[in-house]
């Protein structure tokens, strides 16, 4: 199995992304507890990967026969040929076992919350993908767990702190999605995919993705509303999040791809930076 067939089979830079926000949050997590344990942050980044890479290989494997419609996804190792579907599937099921086992470790919440996230992600997002818009909402469950999982991993309790990591990313995930999605509604419409709020690129769509935008405003001050962050995470919240808004606006006035794509562009960068100056200044707090 070449490297760029197994990169694409485990979505490499959605993976890496995943288990950059669990990792940032076990360091949150460890400040609670006033220690980092540093052979269980290698585990949490280990099992994370191994994790998300089966999830994203369930994905691919059920999917194979609407990726071959998508030029996007194409040249995926399975529409492709190049990796067999039983390939695949032995590759996925040893990733998730060695994942869930490494995760379980840490802790039996951990654990749980890891099986939770693959089964929502492969068997309840997926197929409701071509069904209804809805799918957003129940994607946006396992993409936001990585943080909550990371988290519990050192500290197993699940907190207002824990709740505020989750949410944050939770409502990013609407936003980002639907950004996407605009952008790659006419490739996703070959496979029957319905992902935008209406279905379509129009005014009801644009305004759904402002209003999420809009509510992820207040929701990444939560940090410093609870006293959890000072106001240096707060001010730089508050500052991408208008930026944020700012982008989701014109793409409600404009509905033009290129402004979608302006906001899924900031998207990428909003998230790692909040999370990154949320774990600068609780260090600072603490």
């Amino acid at each position: 199995m070449k490297w760029s067939d197994f990169s694409k089979l485990i979505k490499f830079r959605l993976t890496l992304l995943v288990v950059f926000s669990a990792s940032i949050s076990f360091l949150i997590g460890s400040r609670v507890n006033g220690i980092i344990v540093w052979h269980n942050w290698l585990m949490l980044i280990v099992g994370g990967f191994l994790v998300t890479g089966a999830a994203s290989g369930f994905n691919e494997i059920i999917e194979k026969d609407l990726d071959r419609l998508m030029k996007r996804t194409a040249d995926r190792p399975i529409p492709s040929g190049r990796m067999t579907t039983g390939q695949a599937l032995v590759v996925s099921l040893f990733m998730g076992l060695v994942g869930t086992f490494l995760l379980g470790r840490l802790n039996l919440t951990t654990g749980y919350l890891s099986v939770f996230s693959i089964l929502l992600y492969a068997f309840a997002y997926t197929p409701l993908k071509r069904k209804t818009p809805v799918a957003v909402f129940v994607g946006a469950i396992p993409g936001a767990l990585p943080p909550l999982i990371g988290y519990v991993a050192a500290h197993e309790k699940i907190d207002s702190i824990a709740l505020i990591l989750f949410a944050v990313q939770f409502m990013w995930q609407l936003p980002h999605f639907w950004a996407i999605a605009w952008v790659l509604d006419d490739d996703y419409k070959l496979a029957g995919f319905r992902l935008l709020p209406s279905g379509k690129r129009d005014m009801s769509s644009a305004v759904v993705t402002f209003i999420a935008t809009l509510i992820l405003l207040p929701v990444s001050l939560l940090p410093t509303f609870y006293g959890y962050g000072g106001y240096f995470v707060g001010g730089v919240s508050l500052i991408l999040s208008l930026v944020f808004l700012y982008l989701a606006f014109v793409l409600l006035q404009t509905r033009k791809i290129s402004d979608a794509r302006k906001l899924m562009f900031g998207s990428f960068i909003y998230l790692p930076v909040v999370q990154l100056m949320f774990l600068f200044d609780f260090i600072g707090k603490k």
